[in-house]
């Protein structure tokens, strides 16, 4: 036999089943991670909470449920900087999830700053849907209504009926209206980011060193616009006329 065959029969007896029982097992230990959050969390030990919930965000796992559930042991350990990152978080894969919303709005009733915005943007009364949708719902749509729209488009060339023709004009609508919205969720994840203030409180400078002039001072759980990165900075923007740099530590990239 070809002894790279050998080779190959080898790895698919011995090694296969061992990456499977290794997998399986770190799959347990996670789990079983996540049900000591729980327990931890229910006795009110909420450190020991964090903890667990950590194992499981350190392991690479990007799930709503796990960054609730740190965002609420954070919480009620009085750690409101990470409890409304970790919320922000998880609003961006359960967007209509009624109790992270609430518990997200009473962190952020406890922040001392004043919120960024205080109106309502043009942008997010014309595209309120990206609001009410999270990201890959909006990128389903967008690529479903794209195959519609061209669906209906050949059926009218190929049967030649106007009944096709109306109905693609009528698919073209949202179609663009999803396409556009996704590009621009995209761009807006590469290119603009948002950050949670950690500690306590923070001092906003003029420059990139402890002298230069403190220009104002922002507390735990307020969010922030990064604007620009300069080794160990970033310059944030929170409102009119309030920019500044801090340190990197200081804040949480959402």
């Amino acid at each position: 036999m070809n002894p790279f065959k050998k080779i190959g029969i080898y790895f698919l007896i011995f090694f296969v089943p061992l990456i499977t029982i290794v997998e399986a097992g770190e799959r347990m230990d996670l789990t079983e991670a996540f049900l000591n959050g729980i327990k931890h969390y229910k006795v009110e030990n909420f450190d020991a909470a964090v903890t667990e919930f950590n194992k499981i965000v350190d392991a690479g796992i990007h799930s709503g449920k796990v960054f609730y559930n740190l965002g609420n042991a954070y919480l009620k350990s009085g750690d409101i900087g990470r409890a409304i990152f970790w919320f922000e978080r998880a609003v961006k894969l359960m967007p209509h999830d009624p109790d992270l919303k609430f518990n997200l709005d009473y962190a952020l009733s406890l922040v001392k700053d004043e919120k960024e915005d205080k109106t309502v943007s043009v942008y997010n009364i014309l595209f309120f849907w990206n609001k009410i949708l999270n990201a890959r719902t909006i990128q389903w749509i967008a690529v479903i209504s794209n195959g519609l729209f061209w669906l209906f488009l050949a059926l009218k060339i190929l049967f030649r009926k106007k009944v096709f023709k109306l109905q693609a004009y009528l698919v073209l609508i949202p179609t663009a209206i999803f396409t556009l919205t996704t590009f621009f969720n995209l761009y807006e994840a590469r290119y603009i980011k948002h950050a949670i203030i950690i500690p306590e409180k923070v001092a906003v400078r003029s420059g990139l060193n402890r002298d230069s002039t403190e220009l104002f001072v922002l507390h735990a759980g307020t969010k922030v616009k990064i604007q620009k990165e300069n080794k160990d900075f970033y310059r944030i923007y929170f409102s009119d006329g309030k920019i500044g740099w801090i340190r990197k530590y200081e804040v949480a990239i959402i």
